[in-house]
């Protein structure tokens, strides 16, 4: 985990250090151990580095022996070792111990392919001396950040939005787009932000920048749901083997690092496989860290007791109460840089400062998972739909959404209920694409109600949401199958959007903690994506064949136990008897009016309501609504009202063209 920004400026201008500096400023908590800077005429670059593998010698930039491509990442190369030794029986030399520097060679060697060969979370930049050209990348996932500004004849790049708003070309306001897309999809997809003229470069691309201009976004990678020829029929417990193989491979090169890897523990099936397969590679203590809940709603602490007790890992935990959440939620956007419909990344931000408190710069993960291996309610629904869908008048299949909602039985037995109708509507429209996600589109589209009429106007400018990331489908997708299809569209979306960013690189970067994920590793994720549907899905048993990979490796009561979402508090948290004064201050009227994001009256239902029914709670809609509200105008009021500006950083290791003028190591 570090922090990279730059830019390249127009012919008749040059890379001002000034700028750069200010830009790491505003990444120095994503790498406290040092700042490098490189510049070379119109093209400048800084990192702030949070230092794991090579400790003492991997500052960057660093570049191949011939000092004529120059790197800088943000993230870890994991099979690095390997490449390496690859790369040096091809002739290349090697003066440091970094993944940095392995970048560097392989790129000399093997140009963008390389990217290929990378068994990794980055996002990377490497600059051609000679030409002039600036190659920048991002992973497969996305788990890295990469945003890009487009200011005038200036091409900006940056780990955070915050650094890019730094360029005097910048504009301080919200884009009103934003908020639209975030309240139908939960995320602003990759070609836009929560700011005008800021965007990402999406997962699994790469971009050139050179004189003579920028270059469209290349797509290197994608992840393709379907069979592998043979898969059908290949033995379920050969199957279950060859997952926990991958799994377990991609566990061991995520611990290798020159700082002590601790794992996250939440007492789900996923991070209980993460903290086992962890465990078997770790010949020390291994250190878990835990999130628990003062409110029991939430908790799930007996469940990690459970698995820390079987392993015998260190357990560290972090109690959060509903007082918590609310005072964590202005850093929670300052550092998610978007507007967010959950409270959940709140608690996680508590956790990696338990993480860094505890003298830990890295944990394991187990994000991916659900999506890969077919975890969510979102996929079962999906199922039961279809299945109802051959039979619409039954009476008997709805019955199965009481299997995954127990609460719904009397209602289901009944005849049906209000969610019986929720579910059942658009149920027979089997060729939409959207289909696995139109009641969860149903239900966040509801807020739009919340936006100001302008605000919603903007769709008929920029384009309906829906319609934009049918537009970024690939050719693929039709052959996928249903499930795959779901699941294509939620790692397109909430994945890469919501869980990697604002719940994962965001609250981790917050600390200085860098998070790896197992489950996302090439392997794992090729592997998952070539299984046959049945043992991802079998019938609504969700994760089937990762379930039976980890027979024996997890406890029985664990692996048995049905997936719990991970939530956090809502109402209580911000209109409770510990309510923060800042909720009642941007709540007011006059405050939401003057946004002119909102619909004032709207907003003040809302409010009304959430004040009434506290203890109760509101529709999942509502409580969306609730936080997306208060969100967003905190984003307002620390990017644009207010700007939080970091003070300029104090470069450590500087090179000029291919020259290094100054190098004063770690802990500037």
């Amino acid at each position: 985990m570090c922090g990279i920004a730059g830019y390249y400026t127009s012919p008749d201008a040059r890379a001002e250090r000034e700028l750069l500096l200010d830009m790491a400023g505003e990444l120095r908590h994503r790498g406290p151990d040092g700042v490098g800077l490189y510049q070379d005429g119109r093209f400048g670059m800084v990192n702030t580095r949070l230092a794991i593998i090579d400790v003492q010698g991997g500052d960057q930039p660093l570049s191949d022996e011939r000092g004529r491509y120059w790197v800088m990442q943000n993230g870890e190369i994991y099979n690095y070792p390997e490449l390496r030794e690859e790369l040096a029986a091809l002739g290349h030399r090697f003066s440091t111990r970094s993944d940095t520097e392995v970048i560097a060679h392989a790129f000399e060697e093997w140009g963008a392919g390389c990217l290929e060969r990378f068994n990794g979370e980055f996002a990377l930049a490497v600059y051609d001396h000679v030409t002039k050209r600036l190659f920048l990348a991002r992973d497969r996932f996305g788990i890295r950040p990469l945003f890009l500004g487009r200011f005038g004849a200036d091409l900006a790049f940056a780990s955070e939005a915050k650094a890019l708003l730094r360029h005097p070309g910048a504009e301080r306001r919200l884009d009103p787009f934003a908020l639209v897309e975030t309240f139908t999809l939960w995320a602003v997809q990759p070609d836009r932000s929560a700011f005008p003229h800021v965007s990402e470069l999406a997962a699994g691309h790469y971009l050139w920048v050179g004189p003579e201009g920028v270059g469209e976004p290349v797509r290197w990678w994608d992840i393709e749901f379907g069979p592998r020829e043979g898969r059908r029929h290949e033995p379920v417990e050969a199957l279950a083997e060859e997952v926990l193989a991958a799994l377990d491979e991609a566990t061991r090169v995520r611990l290798r690092a020159d700082v002590p890897v601790g794992v996250y523990l939440s007492g789900g099936l996923d991070s209980s496989a993460t903290t086992a397969l962890a465990r078997r590679h770790t010949s020390g203590p291994l250190a878990a860290f835990s999130l628990a809940f003062e409110d029991p709603r939430f908790d799930e602490s007996e469940h990690q007791d459970r698995m820390a007790d079987a392993l015998g890992v260190e357990l560290r935990r972090v109690t959060v109460s509903d007082a918590d959440v609310a005072a964590a939620l202005p850093q929670v956007v300052w550092q998610a840089e978007k507007p967010m419909l959950r409270t959940a990344p709140g608690p996680l931000l508590a956790l990696s400062g338990l993480v860094r408190d505890s003298g830990f710069k890295v944990v394991l993960t187990g994000e991916g998972s659900d999506e890969l291996f077919g975890g969510y309610n979102l996929f079962q629904e999906a199922a039961v739909r279809r299945f109802w869908a051959r039979s619409p008048e039954s009476r008997l299949r709805p019955r199965l959404f009481a299997r995954l909602y127990p609460y719904l039985s009397r209602d289901l037995a009944q005849g049906g209920g209000l969610m019986a109708e929720f579910f059942k509507a658009g149920m027979t429209e089997l060729d939409d694409p959207l289909y696995s996600h139109r009641p969860r589109l149903r239900t966040t589209t509801r807020n739009l109600r919340f936006l100001a009429p302008e605000v919603r106007a903007t769709s008929l400018e920029v384009g309906d949401p829906e319609a934009r990331l049918l537009a970024r489908l690939p050719g693929s997708f039709a052959a996928m199958g249903p499930l795959g299809q779901a699941q294509y569209l939620e790692i397109a979306t909430f994945l890469t959007g919501f869980l990697l960013h604002s719940q994962g690189d965001r609250m981790l970067a917050a600390h200085a903690v860098e998070g790896r994920f197992p489950f996302l590793d090439v392997g794992v994720a090729e592997l998952a994506a070539s299984l046959p549907e049945r043992l991802r899905l079998n019938g609504i048993r969700e994760k089937h064949l990762l379930r039976v990979a980890l027979r024996g490796v997890v406890p029985d009561d664990i692996n048995r136990r049905p997936k719990r979402p991970y939530r956090a508090p809502i109402l209580r948290a911000f209109f409770g008897p510990h309510a923060p004064d800042y909720v009642r201050e941007l709540l007011a009227p006059e405050r939401v009016a003057a946004s002119g994001l909102f619909n004032a009256p709207a907003v003040a239902k809302l409010a009304a309501k959430a004040t009434r029914f506290v203890e109760q709670g509101l529709s999942e809609s509502d409580e969306m609504g609730v936080v997306g509200v208060l969100s967003t105008l905190l984003l307002e009021e620390q990017f644009v009202r207010q700007p939080r500006l970091a003070p300029r950083a104090t470069p450590g290791r500087v090179v000029v063209g291919d020259r290094p003028v100054a190098d004063v190591g770690l802990g500037v």
